[in-house]
This record gives C-alpha cells, structure tokens and sequence, in this order.
C-alpha cells in the first residue's frame, strides 16, 4: 500500500468509525507519537524538486500505521515514510510549490500548503547557471558557474537584509549543484512567479580572448510583444544592470532555442552580465565589488518592473 492509499484507506477509516468526516480545519493532520511534542517537529522544504520532509523525532517504523495521517491529497503527488536514526520521516512530493503552515496541539501537528501568492504579493525565481558537472564557460581556471552563483549570493543577501518581506524569491540553486532545466523551469512555473531571471556569462564563440564586451540579455521573441512580457523584461534588465555596473550595452538577443526561456510561463530574461573571454571583464566579474554591482542592478530591475506593472 503506497502512502496515498494508506491517507485515503485512514480517512475512510476515520469517517466508518465516527459515522462522519474527521473535523479538522488543516488539510493534514498527523497524530505526534507519545511523549513528542509539536515543537519537536522538523520541516525541511525542497522548493525545486517540490519535496516536503517532516522529521518526528522516535517515531519507529510502525509509526505511519499506528498514528494514522488524515486530511487531503488534493496538492499530493506522492507520500512516503521511512525510519532513519531514531527518526521517522514523512515525505510528501506536490503537485506545486507550495509553503507550509503548521500548528499543534497535545496531540496532534496540523499542516496547510500555501501556494506562493497567498504568502507574498510578488514571487520571483532566480536561477543561477550552470553548476555541478556542468561549469559552463571556463578561463584561466575560473568558472562561470561560479561568478553566476556569487552573483546570485549577492542578490539573495540584498533580498534577505530588504525591510520589504512582500517579495518572496526561490533560486533555483544556492550551492555548487546543477538542477535540471526541467526543474529550473518548473520551480517558475509551479510557483506561478511573476518573474523568471537568470545569470549567466558570456565567451566569444572561438573561446579565445578578445576586446568583445558588455551585458547582453536573452528573451523569447516567439512570445508575443506584449506590455509586461519577456521583452520588456530583458530591456528593464539590461538598461538597470548596465547603468549599475558602467558595462556597455550589447542589446537584446532572441533566446527561444535556450530550453528554460521558451519554457517559462513567466516573463523571461537571461541575463548574460560580461564576457570572460575579456580581460578586464574577467577580472570585473571575479572582483566581489563588481559582483555587488551586478546584484543591485539585478534587485534594481525587479523593483523596477514591479513598478512598471509586471
């Protein structure tokens, strides 16, 4: 019996012995094993792979069938319990991102799933590229996934430290890993973002150095020129992070054939900042000051299209 199955068979359980639906305002219910208390509890959300950990403290391997679950699976794709270390772990996958709220009493811990709109006004996914295996441009030893991951930690220090808690902001990565373009992609869509914005740097086609530079951003032209669309995006990126950081402006490229641009159902931009096949652009990008920069370009342009409607 898979997790689901065991949810639906307690549920109807629970109605057979009670003769009517179990009363409970939360969509999950799980009954805490005794002498755990509701603080005990641990949750670890993993927004990219929408996955759901709730670590409970000695609950044993018999604990999913001796403390039934009830409540919904509507947002529940899979749902699955293990014992490891003393603790047991219940995992759930959904169908979207979603944020937990939860609460308990003596006995029991309740869950609700938020969808991210019903947390904040505004959502934004910033993707940082490449990562893992796959470190994308490479000179002098120095990687592009990780100037495109600085970048990225630049900015999520900016958003971390703002007074404005109405923005909530995934990333598709915050650590040297390299999610799947379906998963990047799907962390826009699943959560329903306003905006789509990823890093990247740019090289010469040959590889070789050159005196080629400045900031480019990609966009989906099969994706109609609408007010507050793709396009729009890319211009407001490229016109606030040039203004920020001094780099010349190398304009707009189409980027349908990149998989996670004509995939976003969000507005789109792929901002590619510099080119490490220029020296002193090389340098600029290595510099943690120029990284700075590049961040606060980056916040300036999502404030701005906020602003602007988007």
């Amino acid at each position: 019996m898979t997790g689901l199955e065991l949810l639906a068979y307690n549920n109807k359980q629970a109605k057979e012995e009670s003769e009517e639906e179990p009363e409970f305002d939360s969509q999950l219910r799980l009954e805490l094993p005794l002498g755990v208390a509701g603080q005990d509890l641990e949750i670890a959300e993993d927004y990219v792979t929408q996955t759901i950990d709730i670590r409970i403290p000695y609950a044993d391997e018999e604990y999913f069938y001796d403390y039934p679950m009830l409540g919904s699976s509507d947002h529940i794709d899979s749902l699955s319990y293990e014992n490891e270390s003393g603790y047991g772990i219940v995992e759930f996958i959904t169908d979207k991102v979603y944020e937990i709220s939860s609460s308990y009493d003596e006995n029991y811990f309740y869950i609700d799933f938020l969808t991210p709109h019903e947390v904040y006004d505004k959502v934004v996914v910033i993707d940082a590229g490449h990562g893992g295996n796959a470190p994308g441009a490479t000179k002098q030893g120095i990687y592009e996934k990780d100037i495109d991951l600085d970048i990225v930690l630049e900015l999520k220090e900016i958003f971390d430290t703002s007074e404005d808690k109405s923005i909530g902001v995934y990333y598709t990565r915050t650590d040297d890993s390299n999610p799947s373009f379906e998963n990047r992609a799907g962390l826009a869509n699943k959560s329903d973002a306003d905006l789509f914005i990823s890093i990247h740097n740019n090289s010469t086609q040959s590889g070789r150095m050159s005196n080629i530079n400045g900031t480019q951003v990609m966009y989906d032209e099969k994706k109609a020129d609408v007010e507050h669309g793709t396009k729009g995006l890319a211009e407001i990126c490229l016109e606030e992070v040039t203004a920020m950081t001094g780099s010349s402006n190398k304009g707009l490229v189409e980027g349908n054939e990149i998989y996670i641009i004509r995939s976003s159902e969000a507005p789109v931009a792929l901002i590619e900042v510099g080119f490490m096949t220029n020296q002193t652009e090389l340098n600029n990008l290595r510099s943690k000051e120029y990284q700075m920069k590049v961040a606060q370009g980056v916040y300036n342009a999502i404030m701005r299209a906020f602003a602007e409607g988007y």
